[in-house]
């Protein structure tokens, strides 16, 4: 499967060494048309991971590019290295939440964002038509950066919005899922600077899951069972790459993803105050919940959205010039750290909330309007324009939105209906104040 800033595919059977070997040629060719000489190449724990990382710096290497290598690291740990050792490209080998069976290459630009389409379209040329290839005295050499995963965290701490003092006077105890992905080894020194007792599970960096690998509610059951045998004030899980962090409240109850994005707003917002000039900017995609609408509202900012796709809210974060962004899955993006979602950054933000407002994770849920989303998903056949205009016509009332298919928005729900990335369908997703009324949102719109 390929997508504007990489592909994905099953080890072995779609993505080979071969193919990564020709797409990082493909990157680094893509570098050096820039004026660039380095890259930066990361990976998670899966266990393909060291065989696609000698693939990849082959491929580097045999067109004259210089690679920097900083091994098993959450992906913003790569992103920040890329615009830390200012190189022309970052590429991570990363499945995010996929299976165990998947593995990616995801292309990072010089900015740590991965790239649009434009440069996308300039990458899978260069993979199309070929390279050019390095002789004996050009081949390019390889370092390696131990250090990455420490600078990242450093970050984190000299940020002025992170009050790691008051994390730390409250003595937190969190339950931790990192599903055997690359993050157990971050999470655990994050929370160690924090003086955070941690009840852990799948903290192994062997990439071998014990479990779907999504942080959704309904893989987080051995994760709220610790929860509530441990005692924990808190449950946190993030993905395979460690850029997506989900919750579980102090009752063993997985709460949503829409809500770390929403906590982790209150938290930014409330530790830059209002001041007297514009409302600052929080983005999110079309198909985040209206609960991070709301805590944004509450707290004094202007939320903006975004099409659907992290690169896609990354650059509108930059050109809103927004204090905060991110996406309903967890993903929090803080661009005075880096414009990606980051899951420690997540953690200690949440962290942050609790500590200075005092109360537990349910309560912080409970005192928040509360919103059901349902998604399904229909056929893809006929004309997609004119599928919208009859939704619109259907809702003459809603507030319209066609950057990424159709977004038909109220006060207090709304529907998005857009054409699957990956799949030959029309992915229909609504959210109302009941799971009854989402569903009709969804059931009038695929009638």
């Amino acid at each position: 499967m390929v997508s504007v800033s990489g592909m994905r595919g099953i080890v072995g059977k779609d993505l080979t060494p071969e193919l990564v070997t020709r797409h990082a040629a493909a990157l680094g060719a893509w570098v050096r048309s820039n004026g660039g000489t380095a890259v930066v190449l990361g990976r998670d724990a899966r266990t393909s991971g060291e065989m696609f990382t000698r693939a990849a710096t082959a491929g580097f290497q045999s067109v004259g590019v210089h690679v920097i290598d900083v091994g098993v690291a959450p992906t913003p740990t790569v992103q920040m290295a890329v615009e830390h050792h200012r190189a022309g490209a970052g590429l991570i080998l990363t499945a995010s939440h996929n299976p165990i069976e998947w593995n990616a290459l995801k292309f990072v630009g010089p900015d740590g964002i991965f790239l649009n389409a434009e440069a996308g379209a300039a990458v899978r040329n260069f993979a199309e038509t070929g390279p050019t290839r390095a002789d004996w005295s050009t081949i390019g050499s390889l370092s390696h950066d131990d250090g990455a995963i420490a600078r990242h965290l450093d970050a984190i701490f000299a940020l002025p919005v992170v009050d790691a003092a008051a994390i730390r006077n409250r003595k937190f105890h969190v339950a931790l899922d990192c599903v055997r992905g690359a993050g157990g080894p971050t999470m655990l020194a994050l929370f160690d600077r924090l003086d955070v007792r941690v009840s852990g599970i799948n903290l192994e960096a062997d990439g071998r899951f014990p479990r779907e690998p999504e942080p959704v509610p309904e893989n987080l059951g051995a994760l709220g069972e610790l929860v509530q045998q441990s005692g924990a004030d808190i449950g946190m899980a993030v993905d395979p790459d460690v850029d997506r962090l989900a919750l579980v409240d102090e009752t063993g109850r997985p709460i949503g993803e829409d809500y770390t994005l929403a906590v982790a707003a209150r938290a930014v917002l409330a530790a830059t105050g209002r001041g007297g000039g514009a409302p600052p900017v929080v983005v999110a995609n079309l198909s985040t919940s209206l609960v991070v609408a709301d805590a944004v509202a509450e707290s004094g900012g202007r939320f903006v959205r975004a099409p659907v796709g992290e690169a896609n809210v990354a650059r509108v974060i930059v050109e809103e010039r927004a204090l905060l962004g991110g996406e309903g899955n967890g993903g929090v993006i803080l661009p005075a750290l880096h414009v990606g979602r980051d899951a420690p950054l997540g953690a200690a933000l949440i962290l942050q909330h609790l500590a200075l407002t005092g109360q537990r994770l349910s309560a912080v849920v409970a005192a928040a309007p509360r919103y059901v989303i349902v998604k399904a998903k229909a056929g893809r056949g006929g004309d997609l324009e004119a599928l919208y205009q009859r939704l619109e016509a259907a809702f003459p009332d809603a507030e319209r939105d066609r950057r990424d298919g159709l977004r038909l928005g109220w006060s207090d729900r709304w529907l998005h209906v857009r054409p699957s990335g990956t799949e030959p369908i029309v992915r229909l997703i609504a959210e109302a104040p009941t799971r009854e009324e989402a569903e009709a949102l969804v059931q009038r719109a695929r009638g």
